[in-house]
């Protein structure tokens, strides 16, 4: 199943064109990448680059190619994008996607939508299925929210990361402590629905905040049919 992921920020269009566009701002803030650089233009113009992402020590990378239609009739801007990752270890194989920014009354809305194959065969279908694709679109979600409060609050997408993290050791730091100091089951369990379901701080990134599931209006757009296949 294709993902999606939607948020409302309140920006400028050309603020939240070059944050997300730029190589070096958007490996600021994309949990997803940890490097991106430009590279050759591709055919019609599009734009080649390189990607990778850091796990274990290990740089996963792969290649794409991008285009941007950078206005629309409705003042909305639209970006494609193709990918293809030929390492033996990235479990993504190739896929594509889009960015919409469409303005609202109440902010952008900032949308995105892409698949891709996995390799590895049945396994990898498999791992995909019940754990990367949902970790993938949590990260992008978790992602948006990071940039959302970048643009909106000024707070430096690096900041926003060690929120995150000190948010989820207090969490898991009281329910070890009521595992270790509570005489009931039942005092563990409520605090550990507690530092699951209470809300992060408004100044904390959260994928919860993020619409996940596309509204049957949105397709992808007639440009990523423009560009050119990868191999």
């Amino acid at each position: 199943m294709p993902l999606y992921v939607e948020a409302r920020i309140r920006a400028g269009m050309d603020q939240l064109w070059e944050a997300t566009q730029d190589p070096a701002q958007h490996r600021r803030w994309d949990l997803r990448f940890t490097h991106i650089e430009y590279l050759d233009q591709g055919v019609g113009g599009a734009q080649r680059f390189r990607y990778g992402v850091r796990v274990l020590g290990v740089m996963l990378s792969g290649t794409g190619v991008c285009a941007g239609e950078r206005r629309g009739p409705d003042g909305s801007r639209t970006s494609a994008l193709r990918f293809a990752s030929p390492h033996p270890l990235s479990l993504l194989a190739e896929g594509s996607g889009y960015w919409r920014y469409v303005p609202t009354p109440e902010g952008i809305r900032f949308l995105t939508g892409y698949d891709y194959r996995p390799r590895w065969g049945w396994f990898g279908r498999i791992a995909d299925r019940l754990a990367f694709r949902p970790l993938m679109g949590w990260a992008t979600a978790w992602s948006f929210d990071r940039l959302r409060l970048w643009l909106e609050r000024g707070i430096q997408p690096e900041r926003l990361l060690w929120r995150a993290v000190a948010d989820v050791a207090l969490r898991a730091a009281a329910v070890i402590a009521t595992a270790m100091l509570a005489p009931y089951t039942v005092v563990v369990a409520c605090v550990t629905a507690g530092a699951l379901l209470l809300p992060p701080l408004p100044t904390t990134p959260a994928a919860r905040r993020c619409l996940r599931r596309r509204p049957e209006h949105v397709t992808a757009p007639a440009l990523l049919n423009g560009l050119e296949t990868l191999r």
